[in-house]
């Protein structure tokens, strides 16, 4: 890394490269994503953005709205205990997280969305220099 970069700095990079190529097609089929509203459908591979950068364990929920399910919602856990939802500003209608559970990410185990995934870790690394690899497995 050539400069060191904190929490900030990274939300700002990550927010830079959202996109409409980045957004889950879960999510898309709900509603198109908008420049408003960048946050929309990029939870999974924000969330394992992070985690690969500083570790700790997967959180997720299920999006509910209306009485109806609407999907599933990521965030990180980090090591030190805090949760970290980069994500969070996305639901806009009243959604509800419930549900929530955390996870520990099996090491190694191909993400569902790859492509997106290293798309978003491209474009961040270009706002902040090279990234480190990810971090070792907490548990």
């Amino acid at each position: 890394m050539s400069e060191p970069w904190d929490l900030r700095a990274l939300a700002e990079a990550i927010r830079a490269g959202w996109g409409a190529d980045t957004c889950s097609p879960d999510d898309l089929e709900r509603a198109d994503w908008r420049p408003d509203n960048p946050a929309w459908g990029q939870c999974d591979i924000t969330t394992a953005l992070v985690n690969d950068l500083f570790g700790g364990a997967l959180v997720m929920g299920e999006v509910r709205h209306a009485g109806e399910r609407h999907g599933l919602h990521w965030w990180n856990r980090l090591p030190s205990g805090v949760d970290l939802d980069l994500t969070r500003d996305q639901f806009r209608l009243g959604q509800m997280i419930q549900e929530v559970r955390v996870v520990e990410r099996p090491p190694g185990e191909p993400l569902r969305r790859e492509v997106a995934y290293r798309l978003l870790r491209e474009r961040v690394a270009r706002h902040l220099g090279p990234l480190p690899e990810p971090a070792q497995p907490t548990g």
